[in-house]
């Protein structure tokens, strides 16, 4: 008795099993080109430097100050294609830190001959 319940729950599963066998998803599988994959690598290492930028203490609070959330920076950066994260990313690499040292410089030496002609300093006396 024990032995027909069980061989008729076996046969009630391998029935279903086999009924549920049709309705299984098929997946789309395709090549993936070698420049998608490198077009998918270049936006992450770009994501990831940018992100590391604007994770400075200095940015947040700057962020903060102005009036925008960081985590809608973040939300708007991850929406950027990857052209428009290159094009962002080349921006923070043409930025120098502290500026042009020259056009400083320039600018100084500048103000120091407008006000030694103008009599204010004495500056080039020694000179």
């Amino acid at each position: 008795m024990i032995l027909t319940k069980t061989r008729a729950l076996v046969m009630r599963v391998v029935s279903v099993s086999l009924i549920c066998m049709g309705f299984a998803q098929v997946a789309p599988a395709g090549m993936i080109g070698t420049s998608q994959l490198l077009e998918n690598e270049a936006r992450a290492e770009s994501l990831t430097r940018i992100e590391m930028l604007l994770a400075r203490d200095d940015v947040g609070q700057q962020f903060v100050a102005l009036g925008v959330e960081p985590a809608l920076v973040l939300e708007r950066l991850n929406a950027m294609t990857t052209e428009e994260l290159l094009a962002l990313e080349h921006r923070f690499d043409e930025q120098v830190a502290g500026g042009d040292a020259l056009a400083i410089i320039g600018t100084v030496f500048l103000v120091l001959l407008i006000l030694e002609l103008v009599g204010v300093t004495d500056i080039f006396k020694s000179i």
